[in-house]
C-alpha cells in the first residue's frame, strides 16, 4: 500500500475506535472518492458502515459507491433509508447505478425502482433487461453523438453545450433515426472549415458491438483495435449507448480474479464475507470434496495393483514423484490455455497447434525428469529395471498430463463452460488417476524383471 494511504487508513482507523465522528467526517471531505473505496478493503462491514453514513455529501456517496465492488455497495445502502438510497443512486451514472441494483434484495430494488423519478428509473430498468455480462448491461447511455447533416460549427456548439454526458473521447454521428453511421475524433473537428458537414468527414467504417455481446469479447475488441471507447448498437444499428476505457480495464481485472478463482476452485463470493471462516469453507468444500474423491479412487487403483506392489515394494518410494509431476505439468498447460481463451490469443481454431506445442513440451520435459527419476532409481535400489519402469512411466505420465490439461479446459468450452473450471483442481485430480495407472501399469508388463 501506498504511504499515503496507510497513513489515511491509520488515521481512519485511530478515529473510529475512538468514536471522532466529526474529525472523521472532516478527513473523509478532503479524501478522493478512489482513496476512501480503497480503505473499505480494511475495514470489516460495521466500519464500513459508519465510514458511508459519515459522507455528508450525496456526489461524495455515490463516487465512492462506483469505486467500490457492486456487492459491497448494495450492503452499504441497504441499510440506509430508502430516500437517501434513491439520492445517493441518481447522483451515480446509470450503468453504475444498474450494477447496484442488480445486488440489492429484490424486493428492496423494487422499491427503489417504484419510488425513483421517472426519468432515472426509465433509464435504469432499460438497463436492467440486458444481462449483467454483455454491452448493453455495461454500457452509459449517457452519451453525446451528433447529427449527419450538422455542420463543424453547429457541432462545435452543441458540444459546448453538453453536460452529464459520459467522457467525449470520439463524436459519434447518426441519421435522421438514430442509427450509427460514422464516427470523427476532436481533432478532426477543430481543424476543418466550420461550414464542412459532419457527414463529409466522419469515417464510416465504425468499429462497434451489439447490446447482446459478451462483455470479455468487447473488452478483447477495445484492446485489439486500441480504442478509448467502443459504440453499443442494437440488431438494427441504432446507437444505443457506449463503453468507455475505464470500463473496460473493469471488465478485465473482474475476468482475471474470477478465472483465478475459479482455478484455485474457490469463488469470488468469499471476499464478502471477509473473515468469516465456516462460509468460507462452505464455498471452497465443493472442489475439495470432488478432490476427496479423486483421492479415494486414486487409492483404489493402487489396491488393484497390490500385488505389484507387494512383489517389489521399492515402487512406493516413487508414486508421489509420478503424480506429483504429473500434476504439476497439467496445471501448468491448462493454466496457459484457460489464459489464453481469456486473452483470446487461443481459440477452437487453433487448438491443434496448441495440442501438438503441449504434447511436444510434455514429452521434451518428461524425457530429462524420466532420465534424471531413472537415474536416481537404479542408483538408490541398484536395479536397472527400476530405473527403466519409473522412467518411462515419468515420460508417459508428463506427457498424457501435458495433454490433459489442453484437452479438459477446451471441452468445457465447447460445451459452454467456463474453462477456468478446469484447471488446477480438475486436471490434478485426472492426472492423479492416470498417473497411477501409468506407473503401475509399466511396473506390472515388467514384473518379472522387477523381481
Amino acid at each position: 500500500m501506498e504511504q499515503k494511504l496507510q497513513i489515511l487508513l491509520d488515521t481512519v482507523k485511530k478515529l473510529l475506535r475512538r468514536g471522532a465522528y466529526p474529525n472523521l467526517t472532516k478527513v473523509l471531505s478532503k479524501s478522493h472518492p478512489a482513496d476512501i473505496a480503497h480503505l473499505f478493503r480494511y475495514l470489516d462491514l460495521k466500519q464500513q458502515r459508519i465510514l458511508f453514513n459519515l459522507i455528508g455529501d450525496r456526489e461524495m456517496a455515490a463516487s465512492v459507491l462506483a469505486e467500490l465492488e457492486h456487492a459491497t455497495g448494495a450492503q452499504l445502502l441497504e441499510q440506509l433509508e430508502k430516500e437517501r438510497i434513491i439520492e445517493v443512486l441518481q447522483e451515480m451514472p446509470y450503468d453504475d447505478a444498474v450494477d447496484i441494483i442488480r445486488n440489492m434484495p429484490e424486493e428492496l430494488a423494487e422499491e427503489v425502482l417504484l419510488t425513483m423519478e421517472d426519468e432515472h428509473s426509465e433509464e435504469i430498468e432499460e438497463l436492467l433487461k440486458y444481462g449483467e455480462d454483455t454491452a448493453g448491461g455495461i454500457m452509459a447511455t449517457e452519451f453525446f453523438s451528433l447529427r449527419e447533416e450538422l455542420t463543424v460549427q453547429e457541432a462545435i456548439a452543441a458540444l459546448q453545450e453538453a453536460q452529464d454526458v459520459e467522457m467525449v473521447f470520439y463524436l459519434y454521428v447518426t441519421d435522421d433515426h438514430g442509427h450509427l453511421v460514422g464516427v470523427l475524433s476532436l481533432r478532426q473537428l477543430l481543424t476543418v472549415p466550420p461550414a464542412t458537414r459532419l457527414q463529409d468527414i466522419m469515417a464510416t467504417d465504425v468499429i462497434s458491438v451489439r447490446t447482446d455481446m459478451d462483455q470479455e469479447e468487447v473488452a478483447h475488441q477495445v484492446a485489439k483495435y486500441n480504442i478509448l471507447a467502443i459504440p453499443v448498437v442494437d440488431e438494427g444499428n441504432k446507437l444505443m449507448g457506449i463503453i468507455t476505457v475505464d470500463d473496460v480495464i473493469d471488465v478485465l481485472r473482474e475476468e482475471a480474479t474470477e478465472d483465478i478463482f475459479k482455478m484455485a476452485g474457490a469463488s469470488e463470493e468469499e471476499l464478502l464475507y471477509g473473515y468469516k471462516s465456516f462460509k468460507i469453507a462452505r464455498l471452497r468444500l465443493p472442489w475439495l470434496i470432488t478432490n476427496l474423491f479423486g483421492g479415494v479412487i486414486t487409492g483404489y487403483l493402487m489396491w488393484l495393483f497390490k500385488v505389484t506392489l507387494k512383489e517389489v515394494i521399492a515402487l512406493i518410494s516413487f508414486i508421489p514423484v509420478i503424480t506429483g509431476m504429473g500434476g504439476n505439468v497439467g496445471g501448468q498447460s491448462a493454466t496457459i490455455v484457460v489464459r489464453g481463451f481469456a486473452t483470446g490469443r487461443i481459440d477452437i481454431s487453433t487448438m491443434r497447434q496448441v495440442f501438438l506445442k503441449e504434447l511436444r513440451v510434455g514429452l521434451i520435459m518428461g524425457t530429462v525428469c524420466g532420465l534424471t527419476i531413472g537415474v536416481i532409481a537404479y542408483g538408490w535400489h541398484h536395479n536397472p529395471y527400476l530405473g527403466l519402469v519409473v522412467g518411462l512411466a515419468m515420460v508417459t505420465a508428463m506427457t498424457v498430463a501435458a495433454t490433459m490439461g489442453v484437452l479438459a479446459p477446451t471441452f468445457f468450452k465447447r460445451l459452454g463452460i467456463d474453462p477456468a473450471i478446469a484447471s488446477t483442481p480438475f486436471v490434478q485430480t485426472a492426472n492423479d488417476i492416470t498417473g497411477i495407472l501409468i506407473y503401475f501399469g509399466t511396473a506390472t508388463l515388467f514384473l518379472s524383471n522387477l523381481r
